[in-house]
């Protein structure tokens, strides 16, 4: 399998590095605006070719030699500060993302974004690739609901990978968390003796701040970003068919239109194709809405 990488900053090196160890690619091409960063990266991983599964990597000089691979991924962008929301970002991104996906056009893989604001982006890139909405997918809230997961199940005593819960909705500052459906082992959360209410604005709250937190204090996140966009990559090019919490472009789910943004989703080698419509409260219901609205907004204001 061929993958490409845009963007070859801290995200896009620890996308590549978690790629590799996920031995989803058998050729890893990467791209950056800085001809010499893109060379000192790929010499720098192929040097540790011992240590990770067969694949060859080298850099490319321009994006039309990514065009047949099999996924491409966009980590090119300008990273944010700890004061600054991932929508503050957009003026500058958007048009590096309009400009790659133009290039883009006639790509023959999925298209995985990962910049930030991504569900603006995601939208961006669409649109401009002209690619069908289910073949470019952003990593969402993937690593929101990661964290969250991580959160339950540390406060309850339990492994994460038994808790089911997610967040929907904008990757940023209106993000929602699922409690309503959340379960651990099958029982819902919100029975489980001791469970609280303020535990849950706790929670919203945390995952909400969580990459701000990180980037306050080195800068920049990067590792989790690049482990989550590998398993992103793992599920479409080996066509799982995984259930994840990835953005795309909507098209009718929960009555959303043209608006991109994360609901749960199927994900195989065609992409995000089946979006599914997570029960929900009549809270969640309206703040999934305003998520929506403000992504739309901000998408508006290009």
């Amino acid at each position: 399998m061929k993958v490409g990488i845009i963007g070859m900053g801290w995200v896009g090196s620890s996308v590549a590095i978690s790629t590799l160890h996920a031995g989803v690619a058998t050729e890893l091409l990467v791209h950056d605006r800085r001809p010499g960063l893109a060379e000192g990266e790929a010499m720098d991983l192929a040097h540790g070719a011992f240590f990770y599964p067969t694949a060859n990597v080298r850099a490319v000089e321009s994006l039309h030699e990514l065009l047949d691979a099999d996924a491409i991924v966009i980590s090119a962008g300008r990273g944010g500060s700890g004061s600054e929301s991932r929508l503050d970002l957009l003026a500058e991104t958007s048009q590096i993302a309009q400009s790659i996906g133009e290039q883009l056009r006639g790509a023959r893989g999925i298209i995985v974004v990962v910049s930030n604001p991504v569900d603006v982006l995601v939208r961006v890139v669409t649109e401009a690739s002209g690619l069908p909405v289910e073949r470019v997918v952003g990593t969402g809230t993937m690593l929101d609901t990661a964290r969250l997961r991580r959160m339950i199940g540390e406060t309850l005593g339990i492994a994460t990978r038994s808790v089911h819960a997610n967040v929907v909705g904008e990757h940023g500052d209106s993000s929602v968390l699922l409690f309503s459906d959340a379960r651990v082992g099958g029982v819902p959360l919100q029975s489980w003796q001791g469970w609280e209410r303020e535990t849950e604005e706790t929670f919203l709250s945390r995952v909400r701040r969580a990459a701000n937190e990180i980037i306050q204090r080195k800068g920049a996140t990067n590792h989790a970003i690049g482990l989550v966009t590998a398993n992103l990559l793992q599920g479409v090019l080996r066509g799982e068919r995984r259930v994840l919490t990835v953005s795309r472009v909507q098209t009718g789910a929960l009555g959303l239109e043209k608006v991109a943004l994360s609901l749960p989703t199927i994900v195989g080698k065609e992409g995000a194709t089946r979006v599914l419509e997570p029960s929900m409260d009549e809270d969640e219901r309206q703040a999934l809405a305003r998520s929506a609205q403000i992504l739309d907004e901000a998408y508006a204001g290009i």
